[in-house]
């Protein structure tokens, strides 16, 4: 439920950086309830896809590559994606990002509900989903500041969040009915559809214009989030534990029906498993979700490192576990733990940013975070059935305690940045060192 978000009472304004005074921002909630509606979609045909690609091959090689297809632009486009962000108009590029993807999964379901499509012509539609997300997500990243201001930020970061691991736990359940009820091109086509939803939000708000760098050059343009982030050490420490925990610490998630069916007993098609996953993300939610409401004033930089901590804990006893009674509750725990860590991390990154220079940045971090996903997944299914899904596990919970070591974000935000850091725009003073 988001009853926890409704605005305060009359007369009781509420406290700056929570989730409640960025839902008081009319634009910012006409994009978040759009774009809540584009990211049920979105789960719902990503669980579907990857059932429709193992029940129209039999092989979990061609699933691979179709997880490849969709996360592959994470990798490298990002970094057009928030170039363009600091180029054009932001609220244009988004609406053409949004269009490119529902024209994609229109084709795809014309495709499917056509009969058995060729796998090239699956994963070269797939392909082109994935460009426009990646090349929306940076410029979306960059536009939540301008909705709601700095002020208000923490509190947007955590709301949208929340809503990415709700939509997480609620698309898979309703595209598995839809899936089950009328076919994988019904999943596909209503996922098109909401595509809509985000595209009309986007059309009823206003963004204030872009303040640019003063910059020269396509290259710089280019490489102008990985001079931030080479001059800024703040910045830098960031995105090297996104990118770190992702590709260390992140793999068991795609492994989850290995660690149910291997270290549980509980079979992947069964209700139990789908309890198992609705669990991580019920954590996942209510961690996102925290860092806007009764973790809003505790300092991010902290609940960064307390974070990675206590996810390295409730990892490891997961690992051990043997018998799924208890899973379920460790396994909310670590949801919980991941998605607040990665949530708190989120609001420094932001916070420390000038606009003129956030898409570029936030595309380093789309890359770190979305890019590494499949890296890690496609290192931990060798090593899952060389050793063991425990293993892979084991390997996570020591990345989370050396990165907890590493992220002493206050430290480091107290450094000396180059002069040649871009500065804020007049009316959004730097933040002080020390608190970004």
């Amino acid at each position: 439920s988001l009853a926890w978000v409704r605005a305060a009472p009359p007369g009781s304004p509420p406290v700056p950086g929570t989730a409640r005074a960025a839902l008081a921002h009319r634009d910012f909630r006409i994009v978040f309830w759009g774009s809540f509606a584009s990211r049920l979609g979105t789960w719902m045909q990503h669980v579907t896809l990857g059932a429709y690609a193992l029940e129209l091959t039999g092989s979990a090689t061609f699933l691979s590559l179709v997880l490849f297809a969709q996360l592959g632009p994470m990798l490298f486009l990002p970094v057009l994606g928030g170039a363009l962000a600091d180029l054009v108009d932001r609220r244009r590029l988004l609406i053409a990002a949004q269009a490119e993807q529902l024209l994609g999964t229109a084709v795809l379901a014309v495709l499917v509900a056509g009969g058995e499509p060729s796998q090239g012509a699956l994963l070269a539609v797939v392909g082109v989903i994935g460009v426009g997300a990646a090349i929306h997500a940076p410029a979306y990243d960059a536009v939540l500041p301008a909705l709601v201001g700095r002020a208000d930020l923490a509190g947007a970061v955590s709301l949208n969040s929340t809503q990415m691991n709700l939509a997480r736990v609620t698309g898979p359940a309703l595209g598995g009915l839809v899936f089950a009820g009328f076919g994988a091109a019904a999943v596909f086509a209503l996922n098109a559809a909401t595509y809509l939803f985000v595209i009309a939000a986007l059309v009823a708000v206003r963004i204030p214009p872009l303040v640019r760098a003063d910059e020269n050059g396509r290259w710089a343009r280019l490489s102008g989030g990985f001079g931030v982030a080479r001059r800024d050490p703040l910045v830098r420490r960031c995105l090297v534990t996104m990118a770190a925990f992702a590709l260390f610490c992140m793999p068991f998630i795609g492994q989850m029906p290995t660690l149910a069916s291997r270290n549980l007993g509980i079979e992947p098609s069964s209700v139990a498993y789908g309890l198992l996953y609705t669990c991580f993300g019920l954590g996942a939610a209510v961690g996102a979700g925290s860092i806007g409401t009764f973790l809003a004033a505790r300092p991010k930089e902290q609940l960064v490192r307390v974070g990675l901590v206590a996810f390295a804990g409730a990892l490891a006893v997961l690992a051990l576990l043997r018998t799924p009674l208890p899973a379920y509750p460790v396994i909310l725990v670590v949801g919980f733990c991941y998605f607040g860590t990665v949530t708190s991390l989120a609001v420094v990154l932001q916070q420390r940013l000038d606009d003129a220079v956030r898409g570029r940045v936030m595309a380093l971090w789309t890359m770190a975070f979305g890019g590494t996903i499949p890296l890690g997944l496609l290192a931990a299914g060798p090593l899952v059935e060389t050793f063991s899904i425990s293993w892979v596990m084991g390997y996570g919970v020591v990345a989370a305690l050396a990165l907890a070591a590493y992220a002493n974000l206050p430290r480091v935000a107290s450094a000396p940045v180059s002069r040649r850091r871009a500065t804020a725009p007049p009316d959004v003073p730097a933040p002080p060192p020390g608190c970004p």
